[in-house]
């Protein structure tokens, strides 16, 4: 059984330009404003992230158990707030090194 093509519409002249009537002259942009770049927004007293900064910058650093246990998140959110948080937002560097027993150290480094 022979299947239908579907019939082609038939095609329109397109417009030229010259015949499109002449319209106001496009607006210039307004000029930006060059701003300082933002400091850092500073961690709020008291808050679960403001504890989370204070044991990352303790000497000896924190394992990821540490922080659940501090914060009471799940492994995944302490994760994440490490890389989008502390990291991006705030720009603070946080180191991640392996000790003898195989557990990860996280710190503040340099700030």
């Amino acid at each position: 059984m022979p299947t239908k093509t579907p019939a082609r519409a038939p095609k329109v002249a397109a417009r030229s330009r010259a015949s499109k009537p002449a319209s106001r002259p496009a607006a210039k942009a307004p000029a930006r404003s060059r701003k300082a770049a933002a400091p850092a927004p500073a961690a709020v007293a008291g808050t679960k992230q403001s504890q989370l900064i204070a044991l990352l910058r303790s000497a000896p650093g924190a394992t990821l158990p540490q922080m659940t246990e501090l914060t009471g998140w799940q492994p995944h959110t302490v994760r994440g707030t490490i890389s989008g948080v502390l990291r991006k937002k705030l720009g603070l560097s946080v180191a991640c090194e392996a000790s003898e027993s195989g557990v990860r150290v996280y710190r503040i480094v340099g700030a």
